[in-house]
């Protein structure tokens, strides 16, 4: 095993001696500020009428920092901040550039929108049992995972949100939740442990665990050291936590079990921080590792697209439909890293930010169709369009947004990787995506006419209802968003292009964490 033998370094020269700036505490500030409001209302748990009211107001923050933190980083370039003033290799960074601010940013945002859904869907009960204390750490966990540029950090991140995430799944403690929590729990323990002992793996190879520093040791250990090992556990623990094939089963197996809005949480998040970080890791990091393992990578795309489209297909639960989507989503973002260029990973990028706000989205629709129809079965739910048009009108964008078809926010992703797989000569990946686009169709198609569209037979079917605000305004916000990135794509598109440039070529991510004059 090849271990990393840097030249000494200057303890005294590697104390940060100028005061830290306001901008690199708004690197550490998303996840600074869901701490200390989790702790605050741990603390007024008793309380129960004032949970939503701080939490609400402590994620309409979070969206301000996120937004503030992204306008910084498209116009400065990256930004770091170290923690006790010690420069790396000695301290721990955070490290913001564009891909981390863009996933923080929308992760914020869902959040918001999750938020104010949730004072429809979670009683006075699930907030004494902690329901907004817990989305506060959870978004302290997934913000933190964005923001670090210390892998080990990155593991101390995932036990944040999964731990927080147990919580979240088992409110109500209904015998279905403790199942699916424990198919949840399960794999995602070995999915850390996995984690863990990669990291553990490659501190002994570089003798650092910072993620600028191994970027750029990595070219002059690749002879002797086996990275292509460590890539590949760092490939199974991520798949593992994004759901891919062929360990995507627990996935549709628990997010059909908790609370709607926790659901939504965990589709629109929790999968995609394990992307997030095989992005970070196979492209940045390894990029001729992953080079190497490209086709092995676009395998387990197409493999988890068809394996996820087809259990929706396959499925009458409108949550399990759900589920199985969101495998298929994860399919598309791994072809995309496997492609590669800033084609494969630009389209990756857009399509996990498109997830983020499209299957959150469905899973609130999903919420308000079982409260119209008193079921969960599109066998037996009908008539919803009748109930109300505007909620079936905005479910139907969002159909056709997972779907990919324009012009929605979907459109542009699938555009980008099936562009991209025909320009390196992968066109059984481009058919696969294509396919699989056709397939996701007929499945939202399904649901919408058998649930929406198809006439009820029920006695108590007529009339219309009235959703109340704090459930149909979420679902029309992110709908809305959906159109928005789909008509006029061109900022989003210019910055998700930057980013990935940033991601295949990291000098300015590595000047950021050692500037001109420190320890090298």
């Amino acid at each position: 095993m090849a271990v990393s033998t840097s030249a000494p370094v200057d303890l005294s020269a590697a104390l940060v001696q100028t005061p830290t700036t306001v901008a690199e505490w708004l690197v550490v500030m998303p996840v600074a500020w869901c701490l200390a409001v989790g702790a605050l209302l741990m603390m007024l748990r008793r309380w129960a009428s004032l949970q939503p009211v701080i939490a609400l107001a402590a994620l309409a923050v979070l969206v301000l920092i996120g937004v503030a933190l992204l306008d910084h980083v498209a116009r400065n370039g990256p930004t770091t901040m170290v923690m006790g003033r010690w420069l790396p290799p000695f301290g721990i960074a955070f490290t913001v550039d564009l891909t981390g601010a863009l996933f923080a940013l929308m992760a914020a945002a869902v959040a918001f929108a999750a938020g104010i859904f949730s004072l429809a869907d979670i009683n006075e009960s699930g907030r004494r049992y902690g329901f907004y204390p817990l989305l506060m750490l959870l978004m302290a966990g997934v913000s933190g995972a964005f923001l670090t540029g210390d892998i080990f950090n990155l593991y101390v991140w995932f036990e944040v949100l999964l731990i927080s995430s147990f919580g979240l799944l088992v409110l109500g403690s209904e015998r279905e939740q403790i199942d699916g929590t424990v198919k949840y729990g399960f794999l995602n323990l070995v999915a850390t442990t996995l984690f863990l002992v990669a990291t553990g793996f490659l501190y002994a190879v570089f003798g650092t665990l910072n993620m600028a520093d191994i970027a750029r040791k990595a070219d002059e250990l690749r002879a002797g050291a086996p990275l292509m090992t460590l890539v590949g556990l760092y490939v199974l623990a991520f798949g593992m936590k994004a759901a891919a094939f062929p360990v995507n089963f627990w996935l549709p197996a628990s997010y059909h079990t908790p609370r709607v809005v926790v659901s939504a949480l965990f589709a629109g998040l929790l999968t995609k921080v394990g992307i997030y970080a095989l992005i970070r890791v196979t492209v940045m990091l390894f990029p001729v590792e992953r080079e190497e393992l490209s086709f092995v990578l676009a395998l387990i795309g197409a493999l988890t697209m068809m394996v996820g489209v087809l259990g929706a297909l396959a499925q009458t639960d409108f949550r399990r439909i759900l589920g199985y989507l969101v495998v298929s989503g994860i399919g598309s973002m791994v072809a995309g890293i496997a492609i590669g260029g800033p084609g494969g990973i630009g389209g990756a990028i857009f399509y996990a930010l498109h997830s983020m706000l499209v299957m959150t989205g469905l899973y609130f629709a999903s919420g308000i169709a079982m409260r119209l129809g008193a079921d969960s079965s599109i066998s037996t739910l009908a008539g919803l369009y009748r109930k109300h048009v505007g909620f079936a009108a905005l479910t139907l964008m969002l159909c056709f947004a997972v779907s990919g078809l324009p012009p929605f926010s979907g459109f542009w992703p699938k555009v980008m990787l099936v562009k991209a797989a025909l320009d390196i000569g992968a066109w059984w990946l481009a058919a696969a995506l294509l396919l699989v686009g056709f397939f996701t169709m007929i499945a939202t198609g399904r649901l919408f006419l058998l649930a929406y569209w198809r006439e009820s037979t029920r006695p108590d079917a007529g009339g219309t209802t009235r959703l109340p605000a704090k459930t149909f305004g979420p679902l029309a916000a992110l709908t809305l968003l959906a159109l928005a990135l789909g008509v006029y794509p061109e900022p989003l598109l210019a910055m998700i292009q930057n980013a990935a440039a940033g991601l295949a070529e990291p000098s300015a991510y590595l000047n950021s964490v050692f500037p001109a004059g420190g320890p090298q």
